[in-house]
């Protein structure tokens, strides 16, 4: 768990702040999952912190939902590109 505050806090993820007069505050849970390797012997904990989101209320609690995805296929032009641009440099 401190290993993924300390990314938190290394990412600028957020930043603390007084709660504003009238708001209602949303709690957080920790999700904790174990990494195994192919015999089933633990090999690493993995610790998430995630919001409650089903205290959460559309448009008064947030108005908009923005998750980053990407595809491999959307993105493989873009690395090709950059890997020929690399080899070019080199050469």
């Amino acid at each position: 768990m401190q290993e993924e505050l300390l990314q938190f806090k290394k990412l600028g993820v957020w930043q603390l702040v007084d709660k504003p007069k009238g708001a209602k505050v949303i709690g957080t849970r920790w999700v904790l999952r174990y990494k195994r390797d192919d015999h089933g012997i633990v090999v690493r904990n993995k610790a998430r912190l995630v919001v409650q989101g089903f205290r959460q209320i559309e448009g008064i609690d947030y108005n908009e939902v923005f998750t980053p995805v990407a595809r491999l296929e959307a993105i493989r032009p873009k690395i090709l590109s950059l890997l020929s641009e690399v080899i070019v440099q080199k050469q």
